[in-house]
């Protein structure tokens, strides 16, 4: 799973505790998404502190049980995992995005998910492979980012046959 610019320390802690779930096997916190401490934290200690309890909160021990990473740049980063055979997958409202049920999962997918207001930039969505959005049917037009980032790793994990489930891997 790869999170753009998320704000909130409290989503960044649900969507590590989904990725435990789901089995996630890497999390990239990228841009200003806040994330736990690191080895060698630049951030004044007090910041690291508070965000450091912050994730802890929501997350219950999945800060410690997921691989994740900090990463400024995006979109190296895609490139990266593109280079590597990922699809890129970006869950957002575009219009080319297929309704998420329509998305037929391969064994090596990366979500991307975006600002809990914004959403994905365009410099990300110009680089996705794909492009998904979840059918709303009531009045709000979105899902909360941890909400809607479990509804597609979900999709993405267990949209798969048994065979193929297991020879996934998920970022």
């Amino acid at each position: 799973m790869v999170v753009e610019n998320v704000r909130s320390c409290h989503n960044v802690g649900s969507l590590l505790r989904t990725a435990d779930g789901i089995g996630i096997e890497h999390v990239y916190l990228c841009g200003y998404t806040p994330y736990p401490r690191t080895p060698r934290d630049s951030r004044l200690p007090h910041v690291v502190e508070r965000v450091e309890r912050q994730i802890s909160k929501t997350a219950l021990g999945a800060d410690k049980s997921v691989g994740w990473s900090h990463r400024a740049d995006i979109l190296r980063l895609l490139k990266k995992l593109e280079s590597q055979g990922f699809i890129l997958v970006a869950l957002e409202q575009t219009e080319d995005a297929v309704w998420l049920p329509h998305l037929a999962p391969t064994p090596m997918m990366a979500l991307i998910i975006g600002s809990e207001t914004r959403g994905l930039s365009p410099a990300v969505l110009k680089l996705s492979n794909r492009q998904a959005q979840i059918p709303m049917l009531g009045q709000k037009e979105s899902l909360n980012v941890a909400a809607a980032a479990a509804i597609g790793l979900y999709h993405l994990r267990f949209g798969l046959s048994d065979r193929q489930r297991t020879q996934t891997r998920l970022k």
